[in-house]
């Protein structure tokens, strides 16, 4: 008698197969992203797609050339190098020199991910490490705000300027809604934060689309909407306190919301499943911590924008809060008589 081939295959837990890859939310996070990305580079022009091409050229190359030779095409094709390199790319000004760009994708992927062990152990978030690694770096170019000219097609010098090589900025700095705020206590009118007709980093012009975006991506299930949920009111509910205390000193909570890189970070950076919590209360926790520090840099520090550093102090705490948080062992703490 010859025996058959088994038709029992028995596999370790769990059995389910789960719909939901990581090439798939990268695909929706891109989707959600595209319309903002394409407003970025509507309103600053032509500069700001070559900007935010090098970051991710240098967030994707870094990831090829640190992979095993054998799993290249995996580590590309997952997704998660080009989506860093565009969160570090619309997180950048308009007029960055296109090497910085670049330097930023390398430290996004290599600082940031590779060094940690590589997808799904980094603790900070990878494209926001590239950012801080460029303002510590570069303060002055990341602190320069390009007016927009009108003209789609026009490069601005600073953009090509050779690596390690001073840049020319002159007569085209602008100032950002938040520095307006902060330094001259004026504000900016709501629908210009809204639509995006004001100055300031390249994905952070229209909180329009980049709220629709979200909730694109929260429909398919692709981010925790406790997060940004939890970010949006607290830094509403603050700004509100502060707004009643003294409405002239203080900004109102519309504008607070709109204005700076919060929608893109609150949205489209916390939301990282690697390096958020992953209990329903952790989340909750997470996203005040970051409202709160929001706005205690944007009101009391010395910088206009305190987006990037609340996230990476709250990603720093996320062990710590996953640990209080976690559900009570099914079974366990239960009294018999």
């Amino acid at each position: 008698m010859k025996l058959q081939d088994p038709k029992l295959l028995v596999q370790p837990a769990p059995l389910l197969k789960q719909p939901l890859t990581t090439a798939k939310a990268m695909g929706d996070v891109a989707f959600a992203l595209a319309p903002a990305t394409l407003a970025g580079v509507w309103f600053f022009g032509l500069g700001a797609l070559l900007i935010v091409s090098a970051g991710i050229a240098g967030a994707v190359l870094t990831e090829w050339v640190f992979s095993p030779s054998g799993q290249r095409r995996a580590k590309l094709l997952d997704g998660s190098g080009l989506i860093t390199g565009l969160l570090l790319g619309l997180s950048l000004p308009p007029g960055l020199p296109l090497w910085m760009a670049f330097l930023g994708g390398v430290v996004s992927i290599g600082l940031g991910k590779l060094i940690w062990g590589g997808l799904g152990y980094n603790l900070f978030n990878p494209a926001l490490v590239g950012r801080a690694f460029l303002l510590a770096t570069f303060p002055v170019a990341m602190t320069t705000w390009n007016a927009h000219t009108g003209d789609f097609f026009a490069v601005q010098a600073s953009i090509l300027a050779a690596p390690f090589l001073q840049a020319t900025y002159d007569g085209m700095s602008a100032a950002t809604p938040l520095g307006t705020m902060k330094f001259e206590g004026q504000s900016t009118p709501l629908w210009d934060l809204v639509i995006g007709k004001t100055s300031g980093c390249i994905g952070e012009t229209s909180g329009l689309l980049l709220v629709l975006g979200g909730i694109y991506l929260v429909l398919r299930r692709d981010l925790d909407w406790r997060i940004p949920t939890s970010i949006l009111l607290s830094v509403a509910a603050f700004s509100l306190v502060l707004f009643l205390i003294d409405p002239a000193g203080y900004p109102d909570p519309l504008f607070s919301l709109f204005s700076g890189g919060l929608l893109l970070g609150a949205i489209y950076m916390a939301t990282d499943p690697v390096t958020s919590p992953i209990t329903p209360k952790g989340a909750w926790i997470f996203g005040v911590g970051v409202g709160l520090l929001v706005v205690l840099i944007r009101v009391f520090g010395g910088f206009p924008e305190g987006v990037m550093y609340a996230i990476l102090l709250m990603n720093a705490a996320t062990p710590l809060i996953d640990r209080y948080t976690q559900p009570r062992v099914f079974g366990k703490g239960i009294k018999t008589p």
